[in-house]
Order: structure tokens, then sequence, then C-alpha cells
């Protein structure tokens, strides 16, 4: 299989890696617009090139969108700090206590148990292991309502913190990954996200089968993606 390589249009950087796939795949990620492209194994590079040019007014409006998307303001995980749980916020309310830092829902607030030296890497990972824990609360049903109406069988889902991407499927597998910051959003957009993964095992690609399933389905999933990707995304330096 061939080597990695990039090139240059326009002045902006596009990342190539060679896979097993049938199909040319271009894709714009967060938080700066990094572009990659995915090709079959024998595509020459000039066709990629050729590709990734006659997609470049999309890439411009894509970079555009990500580089003026709101970002959220670092998190010191500190008293009265504001937290989103499915698209509500919600001020923490900071608890000492022995063991390891856990955050729960008490009392409708949102409370963060930790130790008097705790630091902020602590704090984190206990919201992380939080959010996963939200997550799974949610798609377990929504799953279980897609799969009769689609006609597939999820195999797994996994949930995790994820950098480039809302979502991903491996349709050979069956597994679906979900990015863990979707408990932060509205629960719509989490089921907007979870119907077009399980579309992928479908139809692996974003062509006009693709799109004719996701206007079948759910009639507003327009609505949806552009609300999930209006929201403020995390503040880090994401891998670009």
């Amino acid at each position: 299989m061939a080597d990695p390589f990039e090139f240059e249009i326009a002045g902006i950087k596009v990342v190539v890696t060679f896979k097993d796939i049938k199909n040319v795949h271009l894709s714009v990620n967060p938080p700066h617009g990094a572009v990659r492209i995915s090709a079959p194994a024998r595509t020459s590079p000039e066709t990629i090139r050729l590709f990734a040019i006659s997609k470049l007014a999309w890439i411009k409006q894509r970079r555009k969108k990500f580089q003026e998307q709101e970002r959220e303001p670092p998190r010191d995980y500190v008293e009265r700090e504001s937290h989103y749980v499915w698209g509500k916020r919600h001020l923490l309310k900071i608890e000492q206590a022995d063991g390891a830092p856990r955050v729960e829902f008490r009392n409708r607030r949102l409370v963060l148990s930790v130790r008097a030296d705790a630091d902020a890497a602590a704090r984190q990972e206990a919201f992380d292991a939080f959010y996963r824990q939200q997550l799974r609360m949610k798609v377990g049903a929504l799953i279980a309502k897609w799969e009769p109406v689609l006609g597939v069988k999820v195999k797994r889902v996994l949930v995790q913190r994820m950098k480039t991407k809302w979502g991903s499927c491996a349709s050979a597998s069956r597994n679906i990954r979900l990015n863990s910051d979707l408990a932060k959003k509205p629960p719509e957009c989490l089921e907007y996200v979870v119907l077009h993964e399980m579309a992928h095992l479908l139809e692996p690609t974003h062509n006009a089968r693709f799109i004719g399933l996701m206007d079948a389905y759910m009639h507003d999933w327009r609505v949806q993606r552009g609300r999930l990707n209006r929201l403020p995304v995390r503040h880090e330096d994401w891998d670009h």
C-alpha cells in the first residue's frame, strides 16, 4: 500500500492516506479545519489532487465555519463554574470527600466530590467519566429504537473523548463510536448522530443514497446537524 503524503491547494494543506476502501473520502475536521483524504490503495496522486481541487469551494466553506465556531472557555473545575449537561447550563458545587473524584447530580445540582488536594487533571478525569456515563444511559434506548426501523444490528457502541468527530461507524465490524462530549449537547443532537452512524451500516459513504436514508427517517436532521455544529466546542488545541 502506498505511503501517506501531503500537498497544498490554495495554501491549504491536504493529508492523504491510503486504505482498503472503494471510494475517495474527504473530510474537513475541527477545530481548525484540517483537511484529510482517504483513498483506495491504487489511486494516483494526480487523481487525488484533481478531486481535492474540485472540492475546493466546499473545503473553504467548511474551514471558515470551524474557524468561526465559538469555543468553550477553559475549565478549572471550581465552585460555581458553569458546565453543560444535555444542553442545559449547571453551576458546579464542589464537595470535599475521600476516595476517587466523582461527578453526580444531587437534588438537581451538579456536584463534584473531590479530595482537597486533587489537581485539575483529576477533576477533568472525573468529568470525562461522568459524560461517558451520561451518554451510555441514553444511547442504548436510541440504538434499540432505530435498529428495527433501519433493519440493522449494532454489535458494539464505544463511548470516548474524540477530538475530530462526533461519531464514527465501522460498517465491517458493526461497531459505532460516539464522542462523550455529546452529553453536553441537547438530546436531539445525540439522536441525530446515532442515526447518522447507524445509517452508515446501510451506506458507508455520504452519497445520494445516504442522504435519502436520512431524509426518510429524520425529517429535521439538517436542523439538528446545524444546531450541533453551531454550539461551542471544547476549548483545546486539537490535533490538526
